[in-house]
């Protein structure tokens, strides 16, 4: 027998109590960076993503997309203005960022699920009010920060066998204010109203690293939080482990920041003991096959 198909049985009857232990959980994938802007990235990302919906998961995507903004915004001829590393926002260019995450990005991830035989279905945090914002800083313009979860049309979605895909748009407390808002903040926020069971934070980057560099693959709150205050954890790491503790005391039973350019990334980590990354959760260790959850 062809020694490759053996292994891929081998593979598939070790990943067994994984599969059981996930059924009917609900996962969050914030999902960006460089496989994006790759066919052949995306195409795989999209293919993982369905067969979580094929084994009983609830996965929702929540996507990002600054490489197409800022391309989009460049050709409009709209400059660009940074303030402590953000955007600032006006009215022109939220106009903009709306255009390119609803329409642009979030069909493209559509239909890659769709080419791989999933169900899936786009929205934005305008839609069904499911994410209503306030501004974060003045400075910034219409950049939000979440202050109120609408979920019920996720968990409709759910039961239809429909995946969710979400682009980071949202509509503000005043009346037709749209905010853009953080793909990882929008990503913890629809985790924690959510209660899931697992926040994937898809980056270019392999994980949290000590001062040495080396990757931890197990971290929690208190040593984050001393980690920050030292500089170890330092830069754009920053924003995404706040995001981590942020959702942890909404409820998120762990959050897991891992590189997405690995192949087949989401998969390594929730159906293989090493799993990726480096999880950030509150007491418990790294899962076993047969810790369900709650």
């Amino acid at each position: 027998m062809n020694r490759d198909w053996t292994a891929t049985a081998r593979t598939l009857s070790e990943a067994l109590p994984y599969l059981q232990r996930f059924s009917g959980a609900v996962v969050v994938v914030k999902f960006g960076g460089n496989a994006m802007g790759d066919e052949a990235a995306m195409a795989e990302f999209a293919r993982d993503i369905v067969l979580m919906r094929q084994v009983g998961i609830n996965p929702v995507v929540v996507h990002g997309g600054g490489p197409m903004i800022n391309d989009m915004l460049k050709r409009l001829g709209i400059a660009s203005e940074f303030v402590r590393g953000k955007r600032v926002t006006d009215k022109a260019t939220v106009e903009v960022v709306e255009m390119v995450l609803t329409g642009l990005v979030n069909k493209r991830i559509v239909q890659a699920i769709m080419d791989e035989g999933g169900r899936a279905v786009g929205l934005s945090g305008k839609d069904d009010d499911m994410m209503v914002c306030v501004a974060d800083d003045p400075e910034l313009g219409f950049v939000g920060r979440p202050v109120e979860m609408n979920v019920q049309v996720l968990r409709d979605l759910f039961n239809a066998g429909i995946i969710p895909v979400v682009a980071p748009v949202a509509t503000g407390m005043a009346e037709n204010e749209t905010f853009n808002v953080n793909g990882d903040t929008a990503a913890g926020a629809i985790a924690g109203a959510l209660q899931a069971d697992r926040l994937l934070l898809l980056t270019d980057v392999s994980g949290v690293k000590d001062a040495d560099g080396n990757v931890l693959t197990e971290l929690h709150p208190d040593g984050v939080r001393a980690m920050i205050a030292d500089g170890t954890i330092a830069g754009g790491m920053i924003p995404k482990t706040e995001t981590a503790l942020m959702a942890l005391e909404q409820g998120v039973r762990a959050v897991v920041i891992l590189d997405g350019r690995v192949s087949n990334a989401c998969l390594l980590e929730l159906f293989t003991e090493p799993g990726a990354g480096s999880m950030i959760r509150s007491s418990e260790p790294r899962v076993t096959p047969h810790d369900r959850p709650e």
